[in-house]
């Protein structure tokens, strides 16, 4: 059964592309607008295995939506340089695994999906 994986990000075009370069790869693939989106989105029933997730949204922050998405793995996205400082301050959430630099390079998009799906 393929993989399902969330992509949440303010910006339409972020969202479609990703969405476009994952389903090509097999992926089922779901969107949010923010982190509201993404909690509503999984009361209803999304069960994603993965969740790529902007840290710069508007809407209720970042911080306060990862603690809520219990037992799904989380990967940010995230066009600002992070020091080493803010990357322990954001790993302190149990689901969160990893950081996606944007722009990032389709290919590179790709094998770290495959590598954070495990």
């Amino acid at each position: 059964m393929a993989k399902k994986i969330m992509v949440v990000d303010d910006e339409p075009d972020n969202r479609k592309t990703i969405k476009t370069i994952l389903e090509k790869e097999g992926y089922v693939v779901i969107t949010a607008v923010n982190g509201d989106d993404c909690l509503n989105k999984i009361k209803e029933g999304e069960k994603p295995d993965l969740i790529l997730m902007d840290i710069m949204m508007p809407g209720t922050p970042v911080r306060e939506i990862v603690p809520k998405l219990k037992n799904i793995k989380v990967v940010y996205l995230s066009v600002v340089r992070i020091s080493e400082a803010e990357k322990e301050e954001l790993l302190k959430s149990k689901n969160v695994i990893g950081f996606i630099q944007k722009p990032f390079d389709l290919d590179e998009l790709i094998r770290n999906v495959k590598k954070f799906l495990g």
